[in-house]
């Protein structure tokens, strides 16, 4: 019996090691995926976790942070001045600065290089020398010109649009094109411009555009806002604030005979109003401001509508259907009168203009 016992676990042995050898890869196998598993669905859970659903917090903060960027970087930047390498060109941009700045010393009534300005500077509507977002700067001129200027009927350039402001807005007499003076101007004004392409019109520069009323303008009510707002810096009867140099304004005359004439761009409501939003009173820039929209537009139907120097603007717009709605002198081919196009309501007059257009 013990042999046969023996001899029996003898041939068992053999088999069970086979069976295990056989066995462990399988097993191991089994084991590996096992773990894999698990490592997978940890990496996957981990991974689930770090990024954020689209409707999540972290998300929409992201998508905010790129909207600011982009706005940012469509708004106009002003090149810094300081950074240019000295020599002729710089001393000439440095120049025509100073002629936006103090225009009525150099062109004035009693201006050192000529004679031929009301003693108003540019600086007076192109605020801080032509830089102030919103404050008809000049930050498109140079990517918007030459071009046709439906006012004119012509292709203009840069100096015809300089003239335009010296004969218009200082109610003065066209500065010779091919002058220092002339040439430095252009030369400041290119400047400001210099990193914006050709042909657009980047965010900030200009005047702000401001939405219509459904009403006209009421002189009346803009009274009561010169009054309050501006008088103390404009004067009771509009005649601006002499410095003490007695070359040039502090703060510009707004009616009067020293003042803009009736030619030029902000004896149109809508340039004035705009203007208003985010400059004045003095020291508001935006996106702060002081006046509603509604008090922008009846202080400048009050300053616009007091006396002023008269221009012959009759040889202004040759193509009448192109007058914008707020050129307050007919004649008009739309129906409207001259005195809604001076005063509004404005947006029945551009919604018949669209009408037109489409026909």
């Amino acid at each position: 019996m013990s042999d046969q016992r023996n001899e029996f676990d003898h041939d068992k042995e053999p088999f069970g090691f086979r069976t295990l050898v056989v066995s462990f890869p399988v097993f191991f196998f089994v084991v590996l995926v096992a773990l894999i598993l698990v490592i997978d669905r940890s990496a996957f859970s981990s991974l689930n976790a770090a990024i954020p659903s689209f409707d999540s917090e972290s998300h929409q903060k992201h998508t905010n942070e790129l909207k600011q960027l982009e706005e940012r970087a469509s708004w106009w930047h002003i090149p810094d001045l300081e950074a240019l390498p000295e020599g002729k060109e710089k001393e000439y941009i440095l120049y025509g600065q100073q002629l936006i700045i103090h225009t009525s010393r150099f062109l004035g009534p009693n201006g050192s290089v000529r004679k031929l300005s009301n003693g108003m500077n540019c600086q007076n509507c192109h605020l801080d020398a032509g830089t102030k977002i919103w404050g008809n700067n000049y930050g498109g001129v140079r990517a918007t010109y030459p071009k046709l200027r439906a006012r004119s009927g012509k292709i203009e350039d840069i100096p015809k649009r300089i003239n335009d402001c010296i004969q218009r807005s200082l109610n003065g007499k066209a500065l010779e094109r091919n002058s220092r003076e002339m040439r430095a101007i252009v030369a400041y004004i290119d400047f400001l411009g210099s990193k914006v392409p050709k042909d657009t019109i980047p965010r900030g520069t200009g005047i702000h555009k401001l939405s219509y009323l459904q009403r006209p303008a009421d002189p009346m009510r803009g009274k009561l806002v010169y009054e309050t707002h501006c008088a103390s810096c404009h004067g009771t009867n509009g005649e601006g604030m002499p410095a003490a140099n007695g070359f040039e304004y502090v703060n510009p005359p707004l009616w009067g005979d020293l003042s803009y004439n009736t030619g030029a761009g902000m004896y149109r409501l809508s340039r004035l109003a705009g203007y208003v939003k985010y400059n004045m009173p003095y020291g508001v820039r935006y996106p702060d401001f002081r006046l509603s929209d509604a008090e922008c537009w009846d202080v400048a139907a009050f300053i616009n509508s007091q006396p002023r120097p008269v221009m012959d603007i009759s040889g202004d717009w040759p193509d009448i259907s192109k007058k914008p709605v707020d050129h307050p002198f007919g004649p008009f081919i739309d129906g409207f009168s001259e005195q809604q196009h001076k005063y509004g309501p404005f947006g029945p007059i551009e919604q018949a203009a669209r009408l037109v257009q489409k026909k």
